[in-house]
């Protein structure tokens, strides 16, 4: 990264960090995936649902409906208005010159520039929802939770335990997460049936799947959980492909909680800012 564009981004960051020291975790902004296909087009990183089953040309009415929705209510504006007429109506070259409201300019920026990423991906017979940490000082994290139906929430957290309120749900919807039991190793290269004990039972009854993934360099650990209806285990991996450090449990909401918190610490450098 330039230098400059470094210093910015850390006084950018500091900026933000003393905001929310005095207002505290606080929403910033809901967009559909149309939006955000619109306002950053060349992400291609992030889930959008709702667009993922669209052909060709239903992509395109959405995004012009997505844009005529973000000019009405003032989400965006266009300094060359002439050109939006011809971007409604399917010119491909016509280039708009787009400025973005503060709250959302701010989401899209603090989404690009995470030195560490923490995915949350739930997986149940209703679909899958996603959720995404981006991580850029123990009190500065952005926070995205993606929907089945492809809405878009952001929020600006200042601590690791209100991360943990947004996104364990989506672990543990049902709140049955109530013990801890026996640690249990297993075996990377064994993992059929006839070697995890009882948690094939876990994973054949399992209505939630949850899956973390620390995106870091290098590779941060990994966590997976299965909830039934009455109990959730995890199974923990200290590295990606590590041919040992895997472990398996059934957990209780705080102990989910606390590896949350480990997982958002893990390959944290340097602090930018106190």
């Amino acid at each position: 990264m330039d230098k400059n564009l470094d210093m910015e981004l850390s006084d950018c960051r500091a900026q933000i960090s003393e905001a929310l020291a005095e207002g505290g975790t606080q929403p910033l902004v809901r967009l559909t995936d149309e939006e955000l296909a619109v306002l950053d087009p060349e992400e291609a990183f992030v889930p959008k649902p709702h667009l993922t089953d669209m052909d060709p040309q239903q992509r395109e009415w959405v995004l012009a409906t997505a844009l005529r929705s973000l000019v009405a209510r003032e989400a965006v504006e266009i300094r060359n208005i002439e050109e939006l007429n011809g971007v409604l109506q399917g010119a491909r070259e016509a280039q708009v010159d787009m400025r973005l409201r503060m709250e959302i300019d701010l989401a899209l920026t603090l989404r690009r520039t995470a030195d560490r990423v923490l995915t949350v991906k739930q997986q149940s017979a209703a679909g899958s929802a996603f959720g995404y940490v981006y991580i850029h000082a123990s009190n500065l994290l952005l926070v995205e939770r993606i929907t089945a139906g492809g809405m878009h929430l952001f929020t600006l957290a200042s601590k690791a335990y209100d991360v943990v309120d947004l996104v364990q749900p989506l672990l543990d919807p049902f709140g049955v997460a109530d013990r801890d039991g026996e640690i249990r190793s297993l075996d990377p290269s064994a993992l059929d049936r006839e070697h995890v004990g009882p948690l094939a039972a876990v994973v054949d009854n399992a209505c939630i799947v949850g899956e973390l993934v620390l995106l870091s360099d290098p590779p941060g650990p990994m966590m997976t959980t299965y909830a039934t209806d009455r109990a959730v285990w995890a199974v923990f991996v200290d590295r990606p492909q590590a041919q040992s450090g895997m472990t398996t449990r059934p957990v209780s909401a705080p102990t989910l909680s606390r590896h949350i918190i480990e997982m958002l610490s893990a390959g944290a450098l340097e602090e930018r800012h106190g």
